[in-house]
């Protein structure tokens, strides 16, 4: 669950601190809600687990209840997975007979079975509530049940276009995917550290799985929207559906989510607001019928309105905020370390008009105007055992990277974890790539004639 706020303001770059401890004591989206008079729940992962959330998911700042979670979570990392030798083992591809596995179940199943049951209670409600619901998948271990491979048959499922690691990617850039590497069936595998390769036959085993994680996650979101409707819920209930991050599938070579490109960087930001991005449902019309990815004939339905523009995750807060007509937080002074409340990011609101957008330019705004900023720290020039996640004190470089229509532009500078400081004027490597003749950010500009000309034109 976000913090409306960029990391150099949390000063959080590791799992390894709570941030009302650590940097201030800053307000959740959840906990901005439960001030406003909302009944505000949790299941599933919403926060991350640990001493990161006060191994309490922010309890009792942020939610009306104790946060749920599912019993069978404990087995996510555990020798549940049938291997080609019969015997049970922690690998990284996971599919599953669910009848099989401990408690007959799996967490995110779980976690939809209790959003819909906090939803049937809340209907008979006079409080406004707010329910976040965290799903695992596709997070690895990719554990899922085995039937969503037949969505994606072994012989369809293609390589990544860029396989290889790019020449001219900086050193610093890269990470290592050690997570992965800990799984047994990627062991067994023998890989070199830091670049593999991994063979090309498993390379399509990860991309099935994931894919058919995906799927199974979909299911379940399919199940919990469908509630809506059968519950009357869907003419009063907000929907924002959004991940923390992405996931390189082979990608430059890489197989995690531990950098700056698009591939790690871009999720998916959906809205449902009643009446604005969709008309309100007739008496017993359906908006969500749930569609069974498993049924010969799949009804499509009608597709949402995309947005070209580039936005960020920090917009949920303010955004959510001004959907349920809520006062929007002001935006953050500089330095904001003693203010409890603000925000850094934009309200979309601006985007949730039922009326083609065509004919008002104005709420069209300019794509071009349009900028979202990522950074990722590494604790050397060169990929090592730690360079996916370091702690804090191991940080000696960090990324920052600015997103445009045009261009992925990243400077890799030195940064001092004490002071919590960055030096621009100590570069160790850059990188630029213009997204419309090199979509997929393979080919660095960032020496070249051309990116030292447009880095020229954007100094002050």
């Amino acid at each position: 669950m976000p913090l409306p706020r960029r990391p150099d303001t949390t000063r959080l770059y590791d799992f390894n601190s709570y941030w009302r401890i650590h940097a201030g004591n800053f307000s959740t989206i959840p906990q901005y809600f439960k001030e406003n008079g909302y009944v505000t729940m949790s299941v599933g992962k919403v926060f991350h687990p640990g001493i990161s959330s006060n191994y309490s998911d922010d309890s009792p700042y942020s939610w009306s209840f104790p946060p749920y979670h599912p019993s069978s979570e404990k087995y996510e990392n555990t020798k549940t997975c049938r291997g080609p030798d019969g015997q049970l083992h922690a690998n990284l591809l996971c599919p599953v007979d669910v009848a099989d596995v401990p408690e007959g179940t799996l967490p995110d199943k779980q976690s939809t079975e209790q959003a819909i049951r906090l939803l049937e209670k809340m209907k008979t409600s006079a409080s406004p509530f707010f329910l976040a619901v965290g799903y695992h998948k596709p997070h690895i271990p990719f554990r899922y049940p085995k039937e969503f491979q037949k969505l994606y048959p072994l012989e369809n499922i293609t390589l990544a276009p860029d396989p290889q690691v790019p020449a001219g990617l900086p050193p610093v850039a890269y990470n290592p995917w050690m997570d992965i590497r800990q799984r047994e069936d990627v062991q067994a595998l023998n890989l070199s550290v830091p670049y593999g390769p991994i063979p090309v036959d498993f390379q399509r085993k990860i991309r099935q799985s994931y894919f058919a994680s995906v799927s199974y996650l979909d299911t379940q979101v399919g199940h919990l929207l469908s509630a809506l409707d059968d519950l009357q819920l869907t003419n009063s209930t907000i929907i924002a559906f959004a991940s923390d991050h992405g996931w390189a599938l082979g990608e430059h070579g890489e197989w995690a989510k531990y950098s700056n490109f698009d591939v790690a960087t871009r999720v998916p930001l959906m809205f449902y607001v009643p009446g604005r991005t969709a008309p309100l449902p007739e008496a017993g019309e359906e908006l969500f019928p749930y569609i069974d990815p498993f049924d010969s004939v799949l009804e499509l339905m009608e597709p949402g309105r995309r947005v070209m523009d580039l936005v960020e995750l920090l917009s949920l807060s303010p955004t959510l905020a001004g959907l349920a007509g809520l006062h929007v937080p002001p935006r953050c002074p500089v330095p904001s370390f003693h203010v409890q409340l603000c925000r850094e990011g934009q309200n979309l609101g601006k985007h949730f008009q039922l009326q083609d957008l065509g004919e008002d330019p104005h709420l069209c705004g300019n794509p071009r105007e349009s900028i979202a900023y990522s950074q990722y720290p590494r604790p050397a020039d060169y990929p090592q055992w730690n360079s996916d996640k370091p702690s804090l004190k191991d940080i000696k470089v960090m990324g920052y990277s600015i997103r445009t229509i045009d261009y992925r532009y990243t400077v890799w500078v030195g940064f001092d974890p004490r002071e919590f400081l960055a030096n621009f004027s100590d570069v160790h490597a850059g990188e630029l790539y213009f997204v419309d003749s090199d979509p997929l950010q393979d080919h660095n500009m960032y020496n070249d004639s051309q990116g030292r000309d447009l880095l020229q034109s954007l100094m002050p």
